[in-house]
């Protein structure tokens, strides 16, 4: 009988660990991949605005624009480092149709808004409260910047703090 019992036991172990294999294999397959990739639309959004009493700002609000959409946050020191940069480059590209949004990712307004009066920061940030618009564009590490045409087309993704040349350089790429 005792035989039987682990015969049993691992036929047991074994129909879990094929369920659990048949389950994995299924899920990769079945999984809604929709990764943003150079040369798509850009997800449209919406999106409130900080110190903007209320008024949301969407995505397609801009299209005509070159747009560099920033995903940040005020506790990262790369952020930190690429956001007077960032303002650098609006201050001298606004002008020429490029509109630079950074899209804070779950933060409190007023921790957002200590880290824009740090920075002095005049471009629009966004605030992303449920982190909704950062599954959408499947955000991992931040920094991630997306480099966004006119037609509201993604020319350009960068992942990690971004130099002056780089930003140059990608918003080149974009001008209307």
């Amino acid at each position: 009988m005792d035989k039987r019992k682990r015969l049993w036991m691992r036929v047991a172990i074994l129909g879990v660990l094929l369920g659990a294999l048949v389950f994995a294999v299924y899920s990769s397959f079945a999984k809604d991949n929709k990764e943003i990739k150079i040369g798509m639309q850009a997800p449209n959004f919406s999106l409130e605005q900080l110190n903007a009493n209320g008024k949301e700002l969407k995505l397609s609000d801009l299209k005509g624009k070159g747009v560099v959409l920033n995903f940040w946050g005020s506790w990262c020191e790369p952020c930190k480092a690429e956001f007077p940069e960032l303002e650098k480059q609006f201050q001298r590209y606004k002008a020429d149709g490029i509109e630079i949004v950074g899209v804070n990712i779950s933060e409190t307004p007023l921790a957002i808004q200590q880290f824009v009066d740090q920075y002095r920061v005049s471009f629009p940030i966004l605030m992303d409260r449920q982190s909704e618009i950062t599954r959408i564009y499947q955000i991992g590490p931040i920094p991630t910047t997306f480099f966004i045409n006119k037609d509201g087309v993604v020319q350009d993704q960068f992942i990690g703090q971004m130099s002056e040349s780089t930003i140059i350089q990608k918003i080149n790429k974009i001008k209307p």
